[in-house]
């Protein structure tokens, strides 16, 4: 039996026998999660698949216990998630909402899985064990589809030391967004940049967040995926007012180098990136350059999100061999003009100096245009749901064939969260 199953069994024995106790029934809450996704991405120009277009209907049950009492506390987690197909064909699959058959591509028309963490709990320290979600820089669980993604693994978050926020873990198996079983770890690997089919039994990190003061927050990461490559983070957050509004200065630092055997292939990369951005009334503007060093692109964890400046893009992600890109994002909460709960997005991203041998060469370039707009109902028998729009236009000039992108892309979203307890 692995050590994730096995930490995750001692807690959970300790924990069913306090369930009785104080603090493990009274400070537990249930909410259930409704999303309605709709998704579709059209490739223009000759391409295998015209496009990728799905509807889907999600349904995310979360359950979380208290503490027993006592200097030790135990609890238990759950989450219960469900994918119904409303749309879907053959021709159409591949937009990470529903699985598919890989021989036929045949969407199925349901998919469930049932995720349970046991935890224990000393002063300001929690260990997890189980179903993991990480949400940091060197692992960041998607959360971008219609069911998140997960690990499984054991998880230690420490804040007993004031102003310091550790985190340390060990993860043996990921539990991709359209999947419902636990598979071996990979690295992503589009247009080509790693060897995708490389897999790993063992990640592990160690970090932490250091707030230097109430407008400076220091962070430092390292991560190992076993056999495939090691990464350091360092990044710098600082918030202050600046005339009549705040500025927010993101730093952010990846040096990454393949670990061990170096499966997935050689591994060289440096990712430094900075985004400037400047809040008033209800707007914001934000500005950003990023750019990639080393002989390689900056690789991560197949199924997560990389948490680089670039974030939210929906089409690309801007981290090719020598990638340097610059983006402008602005952002509207229309609140003072009469409309509360609607926020509009602009962003423009481009990204050029790529080098990909096998794509055409050097100097190559993609961008990126997104409008997002999102509204969540006020009042009536709909308040708090929320409805999410977001187009994006994405454009390279790598070779043509299947790495060639030119596509337009759709995303609506109906949300809607139902507090139980």
């Amino acid at each position: 039996m692995h050590k994730a199953p096995k930490i995750c069994l001692a807690i959970a024995v300790f924990g069913c026998s306090a369930a009785q106790a104080a603090g493990f029934v009274e400070d537990s809450h249930a909410a259930l999660v409704l999303r309605n996704y709709y998704f579709d991405r059209n490739y223009l120009g000759a391409t295998p698949q015209a496009a990728a277009r799905e509807w889907a209907q999600g349904f995310i049950l979360d359950f979380s216990s208290g503490f027993s009492d006592g200097p030790v506390g135990f609890g238990l987690d759950a989450k219960g998630m469900l994918g119904v197909k409303l749309d879907s064909s053959p021709d159409r699959t591949g937009t990470g909402l529903l699985p598919f058959d890989r021989s036929t591509r045949e969407p199925v028309d349901d998919y469930s899985e049932l995720g349970l963490t046991a935890k224990m709990r000393i002063s300001r320290t929690e260990l997890q064990g189980g179903t993991i979600s990480t949400f940091l820089p060197i692992a960041f669980a998607s959360p971008a589809r219609l069911l998140p993604q997960t690990f499984r693994g054991t998880y230690l978050r420490s804040s007993d030391i004031d102003r310091l926020t550790l985190h340390a873990g060990w993860l043996d198996r990921i539990n991709l967004r359209d999947s419902t079983d636990y598979q071996k770890m990979s690295v992503a690997a589009p247009n080509g940049r790693f060897n995708g089919a490389a897999t790993a039994d063992q990640f592990l990190f160690l970090g932490g967040d250091y707030a230097w003061s109430d407008a400076l927050t220091l962070r430092y990461y390292h991560a190992e995926l076993d056999q495939l490559y090691r990464k350091d983070f360092v990044g710098l957050l600082d918030e202050r007012k600046l005339g009549a509004g705040r500025l927010k200065s993101d730093f952010r630092l990846f040096i990454t180098q393949e670990d061990g055997a170096a499966k997935a292939g050689p591994v060289d990369n440096r990712n430094a990136a900075l985004m400037l951005t400047y809040a008033w009334a209800s707007h914001s503007l934000g500005v950003g350059y990023m750019r990639l060093d080393g002989d390689t692109a900056m690789p991560y964890l197949y199924g997560t999100e990389p948490l680089i400046i670039t974030e939210g893009t929906l089409s690309s992600e801007f981290i090719n061999p020598k990638e340097r890109s610059w983006q402008a994002r602005f952002d509207q909460n229309f609140a003072p003009f009469g409309v509360p709960g609607l926020k509009a997005m602009l962003r423009y991203v481009r990204g050029d100096n790529i080098e990909l041998a096998k794509l055409g060469g050097g100097g190559l370039s993609e961008s990126e245009k997104d409008v997002e707009l999102a509204y969540v109902i006020q009042q009536g028998p709909f308040k708090d749901v929320t409805l999410r729009l977001r187009h994006a236009w994405y454009r390279n000039d790598f070779l043509a064939g299947a790495t060639h992108r030119d596509d337009n892309e759709l995303r609506i979203n109906v949300d809607y969260t139902i507090k139980l307890w």
